[in-house]
C-alpha cells in the first residue's frame, strides 16, 4: 500500500516570545499548528482527501476498515489491509464485550455519553488502538440495550463494524442496504482534520500521555453541542421548524435571538461537503429520508431569504449535520445516540493524529496575549 507523499513543510511558527506581536485569531481560525499526512480539505473544490484519496474512493474502494487501514498504516502497525482491520477489530470487540461488567454497571441509569466516558476512563491505560476504537463499537450497542432494560448481545467478529454495530443494537442481522449506509457514514466522517476533539487528541498525546487518555479527552470535547453533538439537535430544529405556523417568522426569531440554527453553516465547507454527497446517494440506495432532506432543503431555501433581509451577506447553507443526522435516524440509530455513533467512526482518526503527534516528540504550547491588569 503506498500513500502520497507528505504535504509541502509550513513555516515555523514565531517563537513564544515574539507570538505576542502577532494577530490573535480566536479560535485559531487559519493558523497552521501542525504538519499531517492524514487529510487535506479544499472548501472551494469542495473535497477531502484521506492519505491523497478523495472521498468518493474511500467509499467506493475502502470503506470504514479500509479507511481506518489507510489512517493507521505507519502508524499502527505497517501494510495494513482492509481485510486485516476487519479481522483485527472483530476480535477487539470479542475482548472488548468481555470486559463490559468492569464499567456498565457503573453506567447504569447515567445518561449515554456520561455511560461512554465511565467506559474509556476505565480502558486500561496501554490499551492498543483496536482495543480503544472497539471498545466504542461495543460501548455504544451495550449501553442503550441496557438503557432498555434489554442484554448487552456479544459481537460477531466476521462482520464489518457498521453491521455489527447495528445487529448487537437491534439483535438481528441488519438489511444490507442499512449495513452499507452506515458504513458510508463511518467512512467518510473517520477523519475531517484538526476539529476541536481531535486536536485535544494531539494536545494530550504531546505530553507523552497515553493513547487511552488522549481518546478519552477527545471524547470529552467531541460531546459539545457545537461539535460531535451538533447531529441530534439537527433533527429537534427539522421537528420543530415542520411544526411551526409561520416558519419564516420561527427563523426570524431564531436569527434575532442570536441563537444557532443546528444544521446549517460550516466552518470550512459551504454547502458542497463531499461527504454529504456520498451519505445522500447511500440514503437513495436505502430508499429513505426523502421527506426529511425535502424539508431541509426548504427550510434552507427559506433560511437564506429571511437572512438576505434582515442579515444581508450572511450565508448559512445546509451542512453535513442534517444529511447525518437523516442518515443515522434511517438506519435506526436513536438520537440521543448520535454523538456517541459518530464518535464510533471519528475515533479512528483520532488514534490517527494522537499516533501521529507521539512521533513528533514535541509537546503543543501556544502562547497567550495578556490582557489582564497592567503590571509594573
Amino acid at each position: 500500500m503506498s500513500f502520497a507523499p507528505p504535504p509541502p513543510r509550513f513555516a515555523r511558527s514565531p517563537s513564544p516570545a515574539n507570538a505576542v506581536e502577532e494577530k490573535v485569531r480566536p479560535g485559531l481560525e487559519g493558523v497552521v499548528v501542525t504538519e499531517t499526512v492524514l487529510s487535506h480539505s479544499d472548501s472551494e473544490r469542495g473535497m477531502l482527501w484521506i492519505r491523497g484519496r478523495p472521498i468518493p474512493e474511500i467509499v467506493e474502494r475502502y470503506g470504514y476498515e479500509g479507511t481506518v487501514a489507510l489512517l493507521w498504516d505507519g502508524f499502527a502497525g505497517r501494510d495494513l489491509t482492509r481485510d486485516g482491520i476487519t479481522k483485527t477489530l472483530g476480535a477487539a470487540r470479542q475482548q472488548a464485550f468481555k470486559r463490559i461488567d468492569t464499567w456498565l454497571p457503573a453506567a447504569a441509569g447515567r445518561p449515554l455519553d456520561d455511560a461512554i466516558r465511565i467506559g474509556l476512563a476505565l480502558l486500561p491505560d496501554d490499551s492498543p488502538p483496536a482495543a480503544i476504537a472497539s471498545a466504542l463499537a461495543v460501548a455504544v450497542p451495550a449501553a442503550l440495550r441496557a438503557a432498555r432494560r434489554e442484554k448487552p448481545l456479544p459481537p460477531d467478529p466476521s462482520l464489518p463494524v457498521a453491521a455489527d454495530v447495528l445487529r448487537m443494537l437491534h439483535g438481528a442481522l441488519p438489511h444490507d442496504a442499512k449495513a452499507k449506509a452506515l458504513d458510508t457514514y463511518f467512512a467518510v466522517m473517520a477523519e475531517s482534520g484538526l476539529g476541536p476533539a481531535t486536536f485535544t487528541a494531539r494536545t494530550v498525546a504531546s505530553a507523552r500521555a497515553s493513547l487511552a487518555s488522549a481518546v478519552l479527552a477527545a471524547w470529552c470535547s467531541f460531546v459539545g453541542p457545537l461539535h460531535g453533538g451538533a447531529p441530534g439537535p439537527t433533527l429537534d430544529v427539522l421537528d420543530a421548524a415542520a411544526a411551526a405556523h409561520d416558519l419564516d417568522t420561527w427563523i426570524e426569531q431564531k436569527l434575532r435571538s442570536g441563537e444557532r440554527i443546528a444544521g446549517f453553516g460550516h466552518r470550512v465547507f459551504r454547502g458542497n461537503d463531499p461527504r454529504a454527497v456520498a451519505m445522500r446517494a447511500a440514503l437513495q440506495q436505502m430508499g429513505a429520508g426523502a421527506g426529511r432532506l425535502e424539508f431541509a432543503a426548504y427550510l434552507g431555501g427559506r433560511l437564506a431569504a429571511v437572512l438576505a433581509r434582515i442579515k444581508p451577506g450572511r450565508h448559512l447553507p445546509a451542512n453535513i449535520e442534517v444529511m447525518a443526522a437523516v442518515l443515522l435516524d434511517a438506519v435506526g440509530i436513536p438520537r440521543q445516540a448520535f454523538t456517541a455513533t459518530f464518535a464510533i467512526a471519528r475515533s479512528a482518526g483520532w488514534i490517527a493524529h494522537a499516533l501521529e503527534q507521539q512521533q513528533t516528540g514535541r509537546m503543543i504550547r501556544p502562547a497567550s496575549h495578556y490582557v489582564g491588569p497592567k503590571t509594573e
